[in-house]
């Protein structure tokens, strides 16, 4: 299978005048194309810091990050990024705000405009698309941010706890509907999140980081049986509750 992204022997630390806070060390791992990876750890051990670094608004201090065998920073390959907030502009529309990462690459024209009315009927959000953001809930706001996304075609989605603002019942739908949407699309992801549920529910694979400096402690592979394989029907599975008893005895037997 084609690989989109590769880390090898990734460091990093922040640096004040006080001294040197290391946060990530010798990380080392790859993403396949169509892949769903999450990466889970204790809080502030440096998760959103890895989000950083692949999306090239950090540089690591060792080591190497390759897209497409290429190095990131000779990479043309387009990364979406989704926030924990959906950060949409309440003095735009909601059509208005899909469009505006297409506004600032300069890629906004009759077929990408096209593709951002097709993606808002798709999903469910056609019927809003002159409406404000204070009109949506929660979830619908955050379909609209990832169709935001999703509209500049990325070949890798980074995922930032997008669920997080959200309260649990609305979050468990977003999750599955987001999850089936990026499934659907066939779009490589990796997602960082604090809750081990959303992580089994959603990957193909589970990174376990270690506390700061991090370090990859374990790699868990998931699989479900399913014919209608989606988040919210693996939450109903025997196979679920084995997942997260494994990933929390991980995590718990590092500590």
């Amino acid at each position: 299978m084609k690989r989109i992204l590769e880390l090898e022997h990734v460091h990093y630390a922040y640096h004040t005048p006080e001294g040197e806070t290391p946060a990530l060390t010798d990380l080392t791992f790859s993403v396949n194309a169509g892949e769903f990876l999450a990466i889970v750890g204790p809080s502030g051990c440096g998760k959103t810091t890895l989000l950083s670094l692949i999306a090239g608004l950090l540089t690591p201090e060792k080591g190497q990050i390759r897209i497409y065998q290429k190095p990131l920073s000779e990479s043309t390959t387009n990364i979406g990024y989704m926030l924990q907030h959906d950060e949409l502009f309440e003095w735009r529309t909601i059509y208005q705000n899909v469009l505006l990462g297409l506004e600032i690459q300069h890629m906004l024209n009759a077929s990408t405009r096209q593709h951002a009315h097709e993606l808002l009927e798709t999903y469910g959000l056609k019927q809003f698309e002159n409406a404000r953001p204070s009109e949506l809930s929660g979830g619908m706001r955050q379909r609209a941010a990832l169709i935001r996304t999703l509209v500049l075609k990325p070949d890798l989605l980074l995922l930032d706890e997008p669920f997080s603002a959200l309260d649990y019942q609305t979050r468990l739908n977003v999750g599955d509907d987001i999850g089936q949407i990026l499934r659907k699309e066939k779009k490589t992801a990796i997602l960082v999140t604090h809750d081990l549920s959303e992580a089994i529910s959603l990957a193909d694979r589970v990174i376990i980081l270690s506390r700061r400096p991090a370090t990859i402690h374990q790699t868990i592979p998931i699989f479900f049986d399913l014919n209608n394989d989606t988040p919210l029907n693996r939450r109903d599975t025997p196979e679920f509750k084995s997942y997260f008893k494994l990933i929390w005895k991980e995590m718990n037997e590092h500590e």
